[in-house]
């Protein structure tokens, strides 16, 4: 991104980070955590006035894991009672309470121990782990994320349909033709 946080672009008035993060509130299911990398001196004031938990991930340059594990270690270490967690990224703009909300319906309704989002060809983030995966999740190493445990326990997977999921903005050029589609749009 050029030196440019991500998690501060702008979607409808507001940054990423914010607007995911008061999503996230928004559903009233349990605490927040947001792990903090690169940028965190521009990021935190983002964040000011919200009730959630930062933490610091110095690992972060090592890949996602370590961004996941600090998130869980920080939850687990907080809230030892919780039933289940809810990743989240900040670079996916159309993500919507609405859209968690669902996810949240579709858990009680099917009673799968992983809720994940469909899009692409690929099952994703955001996703609804039971805390039965927490185990699991923490031994991610490197850049493998949430999708190797969904893989791995498929026949446990509820499916959300989330096409817009695909828009994922971890490049200048992804936010161009983000921005472009923005504009045909309006």
């Amino acid at each position: 991104m050029g030196g440019e946080p991500k998690q501060l672009l702008t979607y409808k008035g507001q940054s990423l980070l914010r607007r995911i993060t008061e999503s996230a509130l928004a559903l009233q299911c349990g605490p927040v955590v947001v792990v903090l990398g690169a940028y965190r001196a521009q990021i935190v004031p983002e964040l000011t006035g919200l009730p959630v938990t930062l933490v610091d991930n110095p690992s972060w340059p090592t890949g996602q894991a370590s961004s996941l594990k600090t998130g869980l270690a920080a939850l687990y270490l907080t809230h030892k009672d919780i039933d289940a967690v809810l990743v989240l990224h900040t670079d996916q703009p159309m993500v919507s309470l609405g859209l968690l909300l669902h996810m949240l319906e579709v858990r009680n309704e099917e009673a799968k121990g992983i809720v994940a989002c469909r899009y692409d060809t690929q099952l994703s983030v955001p996703a609804l782990f039971d805390r039965d995966y927490i185990a699991e999740l923490l031994k991610l190493e490197g850049d493998k994320g949430v999708k190797w445990v969904i893989v791995k326990h498929r026949a446990d997977c509820s499916e959300v349909p989330f096409e817009a999921g695909g828009i994922d903005l971890d490049s200048k050029r992804d936010v161009e033709l983000f921005q472009q589609v923005l504009m045909q749009t309006q």
